[in-house]
């Protein structure tokens, strides 16, 4: 892409401003860490002040795409997963998230290289897949809400990224090996989230066992002072 060109629309039908376009076009070139404001402006074509007025970080313009790939990957919800099982959905959700991402590709590969060398980047990343993957687990059809949702939220956040991992690597049309990643990945969240519901049923239990001695204690104190 030429320092003059920096298109709204990406071919996966993700909008976004000249700025967002460009740094995502440079990402594509550098490292996150080696890209400067100044440089951004220039390939967006808008002025120092225009780009701050816009976003203030490099991480505000990731921010930005992710809601842009968010909204892409809910317009295009397939109604006809509704009845299947969640981990289908899942999969087929997470699937159209790479479909999306698919014109990005290469600067979703630098990134993830400056991320295994940049702790403060992967933790801020962290807090934007989170929140990106609540946005998917309701896309299925799954729970996102109270503590056990954001636990699946973090944990898809966490098992997502090997996903991409391969899927930068994955030439072949077909995408062999991202489906077969992307399942051993829903297959260990699944057996975590199996464990999860089994720990948030403990205290249900113990309150049972709780309820269940109190009946007992009282029955025998009744009996006590009745003789």
């Amino acid at each position: 892409m030429s320092s003059d060109q920096s298109p709204a629309a990406s071919a996966s039908g993700v909008q976004h401003d000249p700025v967002v376009a460009a740094f995502l076009a440079l990402l594509a070139e550098k490292r996150f860490e080696d890209i400067g404001f100044a440089e951004i402006a220039r390939r967006a074509g808008v002025s120092l002040a225009e780009l701050r007025g816009r976003h203030a970080s490099k991480i505000g313009m990731l921010a930005a795409h992710m809601r842009e790939v968010d909204r892409a990957v809910l317009a295009g919800i397939d109604a006809d997963m509704a009845e299947e099982e969640p981990r289908e959905r899942l999969f087929d959700v997470l699937m159209r998230r790479l479909d999306v991402l698919a014109p990005h590709k290469e600067a979703v590969r630098s990134l993830l290289r400056s991320v295994m060398v940049n702790p403060g980047l992967a933790l801020a990343l962290n807090g934007l897949a989170v929140r990106s993957m609540r946005w998917m687990l309701t896309a299925a059809a799954i729970s996102d809400s109270g503590p056990k949702g954001m636990i699946r939220a973090q944990g898809l956040a966490l098992l997502f990224p090997p996903v991409l991992r391969t899927w930068v690597r994955d030439d072949d049309p077909g995408q062999a090996r991202t489906l077969a990643a992307l399942d051993r990945a829903l297959a260990s969240g699944q057996r975590w989230a199996g464990f999860l519901d089994d720990l948030c049923r403990i205290p249900e239990a113990a309150c049972s066992a709780r309820r269940a001695m109190r009946r007992r204690r009282d029955a025998r104190d009744g009996e006590t002072a009745a003789a």
